[in-house]
């Protein structure tokens, strides 16, 4: 299936929002330390609901721990000034799809990390910053299982 992985996330909501969305895909979720919350916060267990137990999820020390456990082929970095549309590739399983922080997204040493494939960007209206980390990982992790006929889904 597919990765997810935050980098430094600073919101507690948009994590529980994630380990709900890698529950009921079937994707990982991994994340980079240093986080902005802890697991016992209760936006982060609100958001996740029962969730928990359900999703894989590891958190990594820094990006190189991450990459090292998860030895990927391919990463996808999203980002607002990414060159391709996220609807431009055809993603595989295994793919990482690799999101930044909500205050200030990925740093461009990230986004030009050797092991990146491709900077992605979800279309948004001009003049707008950026969309919500969890619902952008929500869009991709649907369109990468989307093309994979939603293996594995109750339909």
């Amino acid at each position: 299936m597919f990765r997810i992985l935050f980098y430094t996330p600073e919101i507690p909501g948009n994590t529980g929002n994630a380990i709900r969305l890698a529950a009921i895909t079937g994707a990982e979720l991994h994340l980079v330390e240093p986080l902005g919350f802890d697991f016992e916060d209760s936006k982060l267990r609100r958001a996740g609901l029962d969730y928990h137990d359900l999703a894989v999820m590891h958190v990594h020390p820094n990006l190189e721990a991450a990459f090292e456990t998860l030895r990927p082929e391919r990463v996808y970095a999203f980002t607002s000034d990414g060159e391709t549309s996220y609807t431009d590739v055809a993603y595989q399983p295994g793919d990482v799809l690799l999101f930044g922080p909500e205050s200030v997204g990925l740093p461009e040493d990230v986004k030009h990390d050797p092991r990146v494939t491709a900077r992605l960007r979800l279309p948004m209206l001009p003049s707008l910053r950026s969309l919500n980390l969890a619902n952008s990982a929500s869009i991709a992790v649907y369109e990468a299982w989307r093309q994979h006929g939603f293996a594995g889904a109750q339909l």
